[in-house]
């Protein structure tokens, strides 16, 4: 099963769903695939889409998907991280008027480069990264909490 998240903006991300739907359409996602698309309006039958799904309902949608596609955001991918999965992130951009600056990009470069994610820069490789993805071996995650709170509890001393 593939998870999709498109996060909680206040800007909808349709490009990543229309393409998904194509891609299904066409074949070549053959996986049930579950989205939790924030504000974005699609219709489809191809796909099982929901506004917000209850954090405990995400939890175990996380746990047992094989791959979790999501938007740039820290939160949706430390997430997919903790839980250890494969996780394909694509940028929301400035460009489609889906958020007000390329943030994303940036985000997604970085936890690309440590080897944690993979990128997925053009959207009509999509289903060549899926297949990629089959064969990732994410690095272990290892959040940088502790040493965040080592120094605010210096600085509020």
């Amino acid at each position: 099963m593939i998870l999709v998240t498109l996060g909680t903006g206040d800007k909808p991300f349709l490009r990543l769903l229309e393409v998904l739907d194509k891609e299904i359409k066409n074949g070549n996602i053959k996986d049930k695939v579950i989205v939790q698309a924030g504000i974005t309006k699609f219709k489809t039958d191809r796909m099982e889409i929901f506004d917000l799904i209850p954090l405990d309902k995400f939890n175990e949608l996380i746990e047992k998907c094989d791959l979790l596609i999501t938007h740039g955001g820290v939160g949706s991918i430390t997430t997919g991280l903790k839980y250890n999965k494969k996780i394909i992130g694509v940028a929301r951009l400035k460009k489609y008027g889906e958020v007000a600056n390329d943030h994303q990009l940036q985000i997604l470069e970085n936890f690309d480069k440590e080897g944690l994610i993979i990128h997925l820069k053009n959207l009509e490789d999509i289903s060549k990264k899926i297949k990629e993805s089959k064969n990732f071996k994410p690095k272990k995650y290892k959040s940088n909490n502790e040493n965040f709170i080592k120094i605010l509890e210096k600085v509020i001393g």
